[in-house]
C-alpha cells in the first residue's frame, strides 16, 4: 500500500482510533470498582465533617461505621420507608421529582453517646453545583456541624463555602423557631435576618451565599415533618 495515499491515512487513522478507544475503554472498565470505591469513601469524609468527625490520617470507612448508626430513606410525611439504604440514594434524581415522590436520606449517628442526625444537601450555585450536608443534635433543632462543597465556584470568593472560616459559625444555630422550621438564613456581613438565627455571607461572594443559604432552605423544608416530629 501506498504510505503517501490519502486512503493509507485514513485507514492507519482509523484502525489508531479504534485502538485508542478499545485501551480507553479497557482501563476505565478496569478501574470503575476503584472509583466507585473512592465516590463512596469521599461521601464518608463528607458525612463525618457534618459531625466534626476528623477523618485526617484515620481509616475512613471504620470511622463512618462507628459513628453512623444507620442510614434511613423517609418520605415527606416523615415516615420511614426503608431501615436502610440511604446511603445510595441519589439525592439529585430525588431532587427532580415531586416531593411526594421522594426518598430522603437520613442519617442516624452516635458521637459520645448523643444521637445526631445528618441531612444532604443540593443546590445550584453561580458556576455550577453545591452541594453538603448539615448535623444536628438530638432535638433536631440545633447544628452540630455542616459541611458544604461546590463543583466551580470562584477561588477566594463563592470557594470559600468549603473552608472551615465559612462553615464553623453554623454550629450551634438553630433551625427552628416557635416549633416551626425556619432554617439559616446565609447573610451579608453587617446584615441580619428577622426571625431567623443567620451567618454571615462570602465578601465579594454574594451570589454564592444566596444559593447557600437558598439550598438550606429548600433542602430542610423537605424533611420538615420529619423535623417536626420530636
Amino acid at each position: 500500500m501506498n504510505t503517501n495515499s490519502n486512503s493509507y491515512t485514513i485507514i492507519y487513522a482509523s484502525v489508531m482510533v479504534v485502538i485508542v478507544a478499545f485501551l480507553l475503554a479497557f482501563v476505565s472498565s478496569s478501574l470503575k470498582d476503584t472509583q466507585n470505591k473512592n465516590v463512596e469513601l469521599d461521601k464518608m469524609k463528607q458525612i463525618l465533617s457534618a459531625l466534626n468527625v476528623s477523618t485526617q490520617g484515620q481509616n475512613a470507612e471504620a470511622l463512618y461505621k462507628q459513628y453512623v448508626k444507620q442510614d434511613l430513606i423517609i418520605n415527606a410525611n416523615g415516615e420511614t420507608v426503608k431501615e436502610e439504604g440511604g446511603f445510595k440514594v441519589d439525592v439529585v434524581k430525588e431532587m427532580a421529582k415531586p416531593l411526594a415522590e421522594r426518598e430522603l436520606p437520613v442519617y442516624v449517628c452516635e458521637v459520645d453517646g448523643a444521637t445526631k442526625y445528618v441531612l444532604p444537601l443540593r443546590g445550584t450555585g453561580l458556576w455550577g453545583p453545591i452541594w453538603g450536608y448539615v448535623g444536628l443534635d438530638d432535638d433536631k433543632d440545633t447544628v452540630c456541624g455542616t459541611y458544604f462543597s461546590h463543583q466551580g465556584e470562584t477561588p477566594g470568593l463563592g470557594a470559600e463555602i468549603a473552608t472551615e472560616h465559612f462553615q464553623k459559625p453554623f454550629v450551634g444555630k438553630h433551625i427552628m423557631r416557635d416549633g416551626k422550621l425556619v432554617s439559616i438564613a446565609v447573610v451579608k456581613p453587617g446584615k441580619t435576618a428577622e426571625g431567623q438565627d443567620y451567618v454571615d455571607g462570602i465578601s465579594g461572594g454574594t451570589i454564592t451565599s444566596t444559593a447557600v443559604d437558598h439550598m438550606l432552605k429548600n433542602c430542610l423544608e423537605q424533611y420538615d415533618k420529619f423535623l417536626i416530629n420530636k
